[in-house]
């Protein structure tokens, strides 16, 4: 298994762009761009170009991931397999959103199929059956009988109790992540502590992002943004969570951070440039343990984590390029995407 999959990693990892692969897709005539992307083995994306439907983008953007997680997986079992498949279902987590929005906003059920993101082998949610649902409590249950039931549980919950959008889908994803923590940790009894370069800061990333949105976007109570966080905690513990959640400004929340955290959020003036320095130091780190003799499993992880990242970059250009904004303001923006670890 470990030979097949490293060889595989390593054959995709030559395909991760470098600076001036985003530059040149930056650069080159309209016409180019289909030629360029397909040089750069892009070539579901290639297609869509010059028309640019942008809801298509995300879709062949979804489907290169999935196409390479396909190939991943063939040698996998056990833990390993579990944990990369779980990671693909956070696009059909995106579906069951929808699913969610579009009845409580009275969508037809071909409107809203047209707006889901085909899943291919991975796709779980009976879809079809679910647009006819009569309403959202209808849909919920339908889908606490279904593989998402775990995901759906406390969603329903948090539903019945406030009928909020926002309550549901923060549910949600606090249910997803719980559940990947939960197979990463499963994981690490094969891998060891490895893995957690990797979901660490992943996990520390989104609940700091939450807390800061919930907490100075959406005014929340501090007790209420605890209470959306995801449970599993690496370098932000429960106890510092809930001291963070109760400060009232995010420059407080970020001078009381652990050390090394506030190193690298230097001079972070808002919850944008928070996200985006926090990806960058993990993609820095999944760089690392993917040029590493780390577990194949895990630099497949690794690899994931950067193709996607570089694939939003691809989709900032394209968008960037079709919307016809200035060459600047669009390569500020990508500039991140296009940074490689050492």
């Amino acid at each position: 298994m470990s030979a097949y999959l490293n060889t595989r990693v390593s054959l995709y990892s030559s395909h991760l762009w470098q600076a001036e692969d985003f530059r040149k897709l930056l650069k080159v005539p309209t016409a180019e761009i289909p030629q360029v992307l397909v040089e750069g083995r892009l070539v579901q994306l290639a297609g869509l170009v010059p028309g640019n439907d942008l809801h298509s983008l995300e879709q062949s953007i979804i489907a290169q991931l999935l196409d390479e997680t396909l190939v991943l997986l063939r040698p996998l079992a056990g833990s390993a397999r579990a944990f990369l498949l779980y990671w693909t279902e956070r696009f059909e987590v995106t579906n069951l959103k929808t699913l969610l929005r579009g009845k409580m906003t009275g969508e037809r059920a071909a409107t809203l199929l047209n707006r889901l993101t085909p899943m291919g082998a991975f796709g779980r949610l009976e879809v079809q059956d679910l647009v006819h649902a009569e309403d959202v409590a209808e849909l919920l249950r339908r889908l606490e009988s279904g593989h998402y039931a775990g995901i759906v549980r406390q969603a329903r919950q948090a539903f019945e109790d406030s009928h909020d959008p926002f309550q549901l889908d923060a549910a949600l994803d606090r249910s997803y992540y719980e559940g990947l923590a939960h197979r990463a940790q499963e994981l690490e009894k094969k891998t060891g502590p490895v893995l957690r370069r990797l979901t660490g800061p992943l996990i520390d990333r989104i609940n700091l992002v939450w807390l800061l949105r919930y907490r100075f976007n959406y005014k929340l109570p501090p007790a209420q943004v605890y209470y959306l966080l995801v449970s599993a905690h690496y370098g932000l513990s429960s106890a510092s969570l809930k001291a963070l959640a109760a400060l009232g400004s995010l420059e407080e929340v970020l001078a009381a951070l652990p050390e090394r955290m506030q190193q690298s959020l230097a001079e972070a003036t808002t919850i944008p440039e928070v996200f985006a320095r926090m990806e960058q130091a993990a993609a820095a780190e999944a760089e690392k343990v993917l040029r590493s003799n780390a577990p194949a499993i895990v630099r497949a992880f690794a690899y994931l984590i950067l193709r996607e990242r570089q694939l939003r970059g691809v989709r900032a250009i394209l968008r960037g390029r079709h919307l016809r904004l200035p060459s600047a303001m669009i390569e500020q923006t990508v500039g991140q995407f296009a940074e490689r670890g050492h």
